[in-house]
């Protein structure tokens, strides 16, 4: 079983009530990934995980298992209100914060990397509006694992981000075996390679390379 499904199967087994322990078992996938894949999902144990581990421990897990999705809902909550609505200069900058730490910086290409979709779907929005780009400026490469599924990540990174397979190059897969072997199980759609293409238009080439080089400078000055 690749890792997406394996992911999929322990959130059904967490949403029919089991317990980190028994899904493990039943999965053999870790305690700490089940806890970064599961925490913001309803739990109420069936009645397994009751009688493997007791009443008490279970009403206990329960009760944990409710205020902690309690404080992400208020949390949530605050968040939106502190975020509010965003301006082009709010854009402008949030971009160029997620350039400065997940983009290329060389001067001479535009490129973006990160495994959560939401980032590159909002670096997309950044170079659209702030930039002027049109999404027919934008090709993806993902990277990924031999136990990935390509067909399933390649409709999973153009759904989510909205740049059609057909601008996606050819699918790199990292067959080092010692190379980050952690990230297997917690990267089950891989990580995008997001990069500009001018389309003939010098603006877009290396000059706006360039240019999000001189608006890192000025903000880090």
């Amino acid at each position: 079983m690749d890792k997406t499904a394996t992911k999929k199967l322990t959130i059904d087994l967490r949403k029919n009530g089991y317990s980190y322990n028994l899904i493990s078992q039943k999965t053999g996938v870790s305690k700490s990934t089940l806890s970064n894949w599961l925490s913001e999902f309803p739990y109420t144990p069936n009645r397994e995980t009751i009688d493997r581990i007791g009443k008490a421990r279970a009403a206990s897990s329960l009760s944990k298992s409710k205020i902690k999705l309690q404080s992400f809902a208020e949390a949530f909550a605050v968040a939106k209100k502190d975020i509010d609505t965003l301006s082009k200069r709010d854009l402008f900058m949030l971009g160029l914060g997620v350039y400065i730490g997940e983009g290329t910086k060389d001067g001479h290409i535009i490129r973006i990397i990160n495994s959560d979709p939401r980032v590159i779907k909002l670096s997309i929005k950044w170079l659209e509006s702030v930039c002027g780009l049109t999404r027919d400026h934008f090709t993806v490469r993902i990277h990924l694992y031999p136990d990935n599924n390509i067909k399933e990540c390649l409709n999973y990174w153009s759904k989510e981000i909205g740049v059609p397979i057909n601008q996606f190059q050819q699918t790199q897969i990292d067959f080092r075996k010692n190379k980050k072997m952690f990230k297997r199980g917690k990267l089950p759609y891989g990580t995008a390679h997001m990069t500009i293409k001018s389309n003939g238009k010098k603006e877009f080439g290396v000059f706006l390379a360039r240019r999000i080089i001189g608006w890192i400078n000025e903000v880090l000055k």
